[in-house]
């Protein structure tokens, strides 16, 4: 305190307003951000899981299908007599005459086709002894359908059969085209045919695993020939087992993973079928096709999948969005450039991004939840979380934005709360600086008398009592005080109550802006849903109750519609009579504002319920319900009331008029919206609906228990 006290009154006074004022402006924008950072970080992890938990379904119910797919077609019995023929069209070639220009066409394809890409994501030099088949109708049939065929590398699925003559190749004619086209519609990689022995009789791709032995052959260490064994040995039907991810030398060394059936015909194994996993149609589902912003993922978010081994099983967004960017940040982060290469050279991070963050194992541990960590780039995000329950894959799925963009609004509104209060400072300084001076100005006038009289003006004296001109202000004031505490207190009782009838006829917003002075209030609204509710049986109950009774059941009745509007972000907009119209939508915009509605129908129908049962009336509610765009405004000049209007509400209205008691009847924008969530029919009473309703549907779905 000792180094204010040469400090002047007036200076003092500024010190200490400006210390108030910038504290108060400090603790609101203190308080302002972190209310906004946490209602944010709430909304973004809610928006992560929903799409977690989404992408889940989709994964889960996708790999589903995929085992019901190949353990039907295991049961063909088209597959079965394929399996069978082309083994016995294969055994029969173990003694074939191979064609001498054979053997160095087939080593020429190895040594100018497969080798050199594979080269380029193995480490070593790949021998090509080891890759070349041994047997003579493994040599046989590579040369007549791999070396001799005369589509190019990728494409030689689309010869139809050798012109050799063989046996093989007329079973091949016959089934290929059928089996390329399974490939085809439903997205798979390849199709395999193994007979019992190990032996890769057919393939679609026809890629170098074709005719190897998955027991002895080079390609006896690959996933593929580990899942043939374990389907062979578990010796079931309606059996199929999935094999995770891992590079699979005949596809270049690329991530693949296989699911496998076994073929029987009665009790005897014919074979296995196998299918390699299409990688892209996973990379579609986690991607939503490469449309993260219309999932609401913004600019940064993803979701993907990660292997027990810490490992991708899903695209990363950034590399497909910027790969030379992706590529950087990889390198700045000290990855191993063989791991870039392999990157770059599949155009892939499945098996080859490593993602050991906090969110992955926690999942991977079995739980699910949201945390603010650092990803795999080492960039803080939003992460969602959880395991995934798929037969044979034990993986995880993450959902995740970027903290910097989450926080964007944030960022925003402190960026301008410090920029407006310099600027509040600045004029409280002036303001401070005014207040001081008016202040002190009475002390300096008895100073400057003083100092007369000190100098020996006498008659300069101002006598210092309760009765001068200081005591008559302080009286003054403080009457003053009093009399504008008791007028504040009154206008302020007189605003409160002016304030609570505007909010009970309308909506918060319009009342603030009735509030505000405006009187021409009207406006386009879109994405609204409208319900119209009539009761029905009330005319006939009403003529034996008085208009006290009456007004009393409304009353209750109607509070716990209000009590479920409340609930479901429905606004009352009016009632008439034992009618009741209310909105979603109107002055908070809902993108599931008709799924709010037909929550609200339903609790009106289960509010209905308990009413009749609590007061053993037999009443009923008939509801029509409307999404679309409305037009909301003031009526009227000395009496006014707020409305709505529009298509939208007149198709809600005839709904309503056409609805039989304790049903409810939707438009056909409502339906086509909700008709993957609730269950609806089609309303037949078509010539009752009304020009402007094309379609009505009823919903069918069981109505909720009363809360």
């Amino acid at each position: 305190m000792r180094s204010l006290d040469h400090l002047s009154i007036k200076s003092k006074l500024i010190t200490m307003l400006l210390a108030v004022s910038g504290f108060s402006i400090l603790v609101t924008a203190y308080i302002g951000y972190q209310s906004g950072r946490s209602n944010l970080t709430s909304r973004v992890f809610s928006q992560l899981t929903s799409l977690r938990t989404t992408k889940a379904y989709q994964v889960e119910s996708y790999f589903t299908t995929i085992q019901n797919h190949t353990e039907t077609l295991s049961e063909d019995l088209a597959i079965v007599a394929a399996m069978e023929e082309f083994d016995a069209a294969y055994r029969g070639l173990s003694n074939v005459k191979v064609p001498t220009e054979a053997d160095p066409a087939i080593a020429a394809y190895y040594r100018t086709e497969f080798l050199p890409r594979l080269a380029k994501t193995e480490s070593g030099s790949p021998v090509l002894e080891s890759y070349l088949p041994q047997s003579a109708a493994s040599r046989y049939l590579q040369y007549e359908y791999i070396a001799r065929n005369p589509n190019p590398v990728g494409k030689k699925h689309l010869l139809n059969a050798a012109k050799d003559g063989s046996a093989y190749s007329r079973i091949h004619g016959r089934y290929h085209p059928i089996f390329r086209k399974i490939i085809e519609k439903f997205g798979y990689y390849d199709m395999f045919l193994i007979n019992p022995q190990g032996t890769i009789v057919y393939t679609v791709f026809k890629e170098t695993d074709f005719t190897s032995n998955l027991s002895t052959g080079p390609y006896k260490p690959t996933n593929l020939a580990r899942l043939v064994n374990q389907v062979q040995q578990a010796k079931e039907k309606n059996y199929s087992q999935i094999i995770d991810f891992e590079g699979y030398g005949p596809s270049y060394g690329a991530p693949a993973a296989f699911i496998a059936a076994p073929i029987f015909k009665g009790s005897k194994l014919m074979g296995v079928l196998a299918f390699q996993m299409p990688v892209d149609e996973i990379n579609k589902v986690m991607t939503d096709n490469q449309q993260w912003k219309r999932s609401g993922l913004g600019k940064t978010g993803e979701t993907y999948l990660v292997g027990r081994d810490y490992l991708m099983r899903s695209i990363s967004r950034f590399l497909v969005e910027d790969q030379q960017g992706y590529i950087e940040s990889l390198r700045v982060g000290g990855m191993n450039e063989s791991v870039i290469r392999r990157i770059t050279q599949y155009k892939t991070s499945i098996l080859q991004q490593r993602v050991q963050t906090q969110g992955t194992v926690q999942a991977l541990r079995g739980r699910q939840g949201t945390q603010i960590i650092d990803d795999y780039r080492g960039t803080p995000v939003l992460s969602a979380y959880a395991p995934l329950k798929i037969n044979g894959l034990d993986w995880v799925i993450i959902a995740e934005m970027d903290l910097a963009e989450a926080y964007e609004p944030v960022y925003a509104f402190t960026r301008q709360v410090l920029v407006s209060a310099t600027l509040l400072m600045l004029l409280l300084t002036i303001i401070a600086m005014g207040l001081a001076y008016l202040f002190v100005k009475p002390i300096q006038h008895l100073i400057d008398s003083a100092r007369r009289v000190e100098a020996g003006e006498m008659d300069a004296i101002v006598p210092l009592n309760p009765q001068d001109e200081f005591g008559e202000l302080a009286q003054s004031f403080n009457a003053m005080l009093q009399s504008l505490h008791t007028q504040t207190d009154l206008v302020a009782e007189k605003n409160r109550e002016n304030e609570q009838l505007l909010l009970s006829i309308f909506p918060a917003a319009i009342a603030k802006r009735l509030k505000q002075g405006e009187k021409d209030i009207a406006e386009d609204i879109s994405n609204v849903s409208v319900i119209f509710a009539d009761l029905t049986g009330f005319s006939k109950l009403s003529e034996t109750m008085t208009a006290y009774d009456i007004v009393h059941l409304l009353n209750d009745l109607f509070a716990a519609f209000d009590e479920a509007a409340e609930r479901f972000g429905m606004e009352k907009i009016k009632t008439i009579g034992d009618s009741y119209m209310a909105l979603c939508g109107l002055s908070v915009p809902y993108l599931d504002h008709d799924k709010r509605a037909i929550g609200f129908a339903q609790e009106l129908q289960a509010v209905m319920r308990r009413f009749n049962f609590e007061r053993g009336f037999h009443l009923d509610i008939q509801v029509g319900i409307s999404a679309g765009d409305v037009v909301a405004g003031i009526v009227g000049r000395n009496k006014f009331i707020y409305d709505v209007w529009g298509d939208t509400i007149n198709i809600a209205s005839n709904l309503r008029d056409v609805c039989p008691a304790g049903t409810i009847l939707v438009s056909e924008s409502v339906y086509q919206r909700l008709h993957d969530l609730y269950d609806f029919e089609p309303w037949l009473d078509s010539e009752d609906l009304g020009q402007d309703i094309a379609q009505a549907w009823r919903l069918k779905a069981p109505q909720p228990t009363a809360r």
